[in-house]
């Protein structure tokens, strides 16, 4: 697991709570695959290693509880959930939702500087491409897709993305490295903004719909192929 110096030393400096240090890193290290779904988790390990007493670790536990990311066995321990099927569709289906009628919404009002502004992402994408660096890849992914809910500026819209977030975001983490899929997800992400260049809010729609539901096919042929990421 990564070197969690640098995370203690941040939190500290900005006066947040041990139990969210803990929070933060966990649910790092499980949306980044650092910890896979079905391990156990040491907790004396992990309090050891991060300088914590239980306390801050069991806050951060509840909180990962609530969002599915952990299971609490009694008298067997705390492991990672296996990923929930039925889970991610849900999240899938409001995401699209709100995708879709986001970049319909955004398409004819769109300015030269946010359009600037996601080309230039586009081309980052495509040098972490070339460069096969998967971490900066996703970077930008989530960045592409993140300014596009900042450029519609309605904040419940983004409050219910967050909530989706949790179930969807090891998933996105789990097909970037397949085979074709950081070409495909490069390919797809330009035909959104090449809609959105000439205002075609149906062209941009339709264009987001396609790249979504493509990731969820991929995802249930990856289900089949690695049944033991996901809850039987």
């Amino acid at each position: 697991m990564t070197d969690v110096a640098p995370v203690i030393a941040s939190h500290a400096r900005r006066g947040i709570s041990k139990g969210v240090m803990v929070y933060d890193h966990l649910r790092a290290a499980i949306i980044g695959l650092e910890m896979k779904p079905g391990t156990r988790i040491d907790k004396l390990e992990l309090c050891d290693r991060l300088q914590v007493s239980r306390q801050p670790l069991a806050e951060a536990v509840a909180r990962l509880a609530d969002e599915r990311l952990v299971v609490v066995e009694p008298q067997k321990g705390t492991f990672v959930a296996r990923i929930s099927l039925a889970d991610v569709a849900e999240a899938a289906f409001l995401r699209r939702a709100l995708e879709v009628a986001t970049v319909a919404a955004i398409a004819p009002a769109m300015d030269e500087a946010m359009l600037k502004r996601l080309d230039r992402i586009l081309s980052y994408q495509a040098a972490a491409l070339r460069a096969a660096d998967p971490d900066e890849f996703y970077a930008l992914d989530v960045r592409f897709h993140m300014m596009l809910f900042d450029r519609l500026a309605m904040r419940r819209v983004i409050e219910a993305v967050e909530s989706s977030r949790a179930q969807l975001e090891r998933i996105r983490r789990i097909l970037l490295p397949t085979p074709g899929r950081r070409q495909n997800t490069l390919r797809e992400h330009r035909a959104i903004f090449a809609a959105l260049a000439v205002r075609d809010a149906d062209g941009a729609a339709a264009a987001m719909g396609a790249h979504l539901d493509q990731v969820m096919e991929e995802l249930k042929r990856f289900a089949a192929r690695q049944p033991d990421l996901f809850e039987p």
